[in-house]
């Protein structure tokens, strides 16, 4: 038993400098929720002042797929046009902190195999 605790306070201790790197790596803003890292204060104060941050922060995707939100929603909903490099900061933070998760649900199925829509749609009333 004396050789086990002998053993066990060096472990905890190794163990625990681990882990202030890992929670400050990850910590994230109470307000928002997003992680703070570089970049977050652009994402806040660019993407919060048209829907809530947990629109980013339950939501991932590659840089490739992030650049298109921003697209369709710079085509659709009226979101301004970004300097290159506030652009490229907020894609380079959400590729980082909100990229492709590989433990969650499966990619949404293609159009072609999904039913036909039974109710009417915008293009439809024509």
């Amino acid at each position: 038993m004396m050789r086990f605790k002998r053993l066990i306070n060096p472990l905890l201790g190794v163990a625990m400098l681990g882990l202030p790197l890992s929670v400050a790596a990850q910590e994230s803003d109470p307000d928002t929720g997003l992680v703070m890292a570089e970049g977050w204060e652009t994402v806040r104060s660019n993407c919060t002042a048209c829907h809530s941050a947990n629109l980013v922060t339950q939501n991932s995707g590659t840089r490739n797929h992030w650049e298109y939100l921003i697209r369709w929603m710079q085509e659709t909903q009226g979101l301004w046009e970004f300097q290159p490099e506030t652009e490229d900061t907020i894609l380079d933070y959400l590729a980082q902190y909100y990229g492709p998760k590989e433990d969650t649900r499966r990619p949404a199925l293609p159009r072609t195999l999904m039913p036909d829509n039974p109710y009417p749609t915008v293009t439809d009333s024509g």
